[in-house]
């Protein structure tokens, strides 16, 4: 299997997982260790590919959501519904800690030991969610109030541990909190724009070593495979959600933790 037949694959994993709460780190540890994707999947040039690919998703959620960030881009704070002090109130608390703690979650929070962990911890977070789950007072992403934006990014703290997943523990945050399954998913969407790029700059920052123009084919075949299948995968996802259980997600997280664990541990 040639490499960009994996980069493809890779982009696949991605864009089918990133937003779904189901922890894309777990199934790209996976995908690559099972492909041996470029030779060492916790290398510096998988890293760095890994980042590319999410860059991926994250233009999907950009051209799905275009008219929805012209909106939020407008600081309009006296318009009905949504706004960008939604968004900067849900980001605060994980992109502080995220900052602040940056190298202590690289080192002790991004192994495939602590990824199992955190699959079987997020699982029973979203079964506690459906099990706790009201009537919400937010059934749209306009419904969502400032107490419940600070509520889910509290939440979305719990992603800085890998594997937990972004949209799982902010769906369940919404779900405590409140808010419908899908305005929660679509706030997360939104949330993980600005999140997602700063993140990723970093990274690519600090790896900018393995950036080099004989991959540059390897890359885009990611990127581009990851951003049209991430765009189906919400789309599809947030018809799902509706009428799906979180439930059935956290029985799939536990078989992953025990793919992981079975295949990389």
């Amino acid at each position: 299997m040639t490499d960009i037949v994996k980069a493809v694959i890779m982009g696949i994993v991605e864009g089918l997982t990133e937003f779904l709460p189901v922890s894309s780190t777990g199934h790209m540890i996976v995908t690559g260790n099972v492909l041996d994707f470029l030779g060492d999947p916790e290398g510096n040039r998988a890293t760095t590919f890994e980042v590319v690919v999410q860059l991926g998703a994250v233009l999907a959620v950009l051209v799905l959501y275009w008219k929805r960030f012209l909106k939020l881009l407008s600081f309009n704070l006296k318009a009905p519904g949504l706004n960008i002090l939604h968004i900067i109130i849900g980001m605060f608390p994980a992109s502080v800690l995220g900052l602040l703690l940056h190298d202590f979650i690289k080192d002790y929070l991004f192994g495939p030991k602590t990824v199992v962990v955190s699959l079987i911890a997020g699982g029973l977070l979203l079964i506690g969610a459906e099990k706790v789950r009201r009537k919400p007072s937010a059934e749209t992403l306009d419904d969502i109030t400032y107490r419940q934006a600070l509520g889910i990014g509290c939440f979305q703290i719990l992603s800085l541990w890998s594997g937990f997943s972004r949209s799982g523990s902010t769906m369940a945050g919404g779900m405590f909190f409140g808010v419908s399954k899908a305005a929660a998913a679509e706030f997360t969407f939104l949330m993980s724009v600005p999140i997602m790029l700063g993140a990723s700059g970093v990274d690519l920052l600090k790896n900018h070593d393995a950036l080099v123009a004989s991959d540059a084919g390897l890359f885009l075949a990611g990127l581009f495979t990851s951003f049209v299948v991430a765009m189906i995968a919400i789309v599809t996802f947030l018809n799902l959600v509706k009428r799906l259980s979180l439930t059935w997600f956290a029985y799939y997280r536990f078989v992953l933790a025990i793919l992981v664990f079975l295949l990389v541990v």
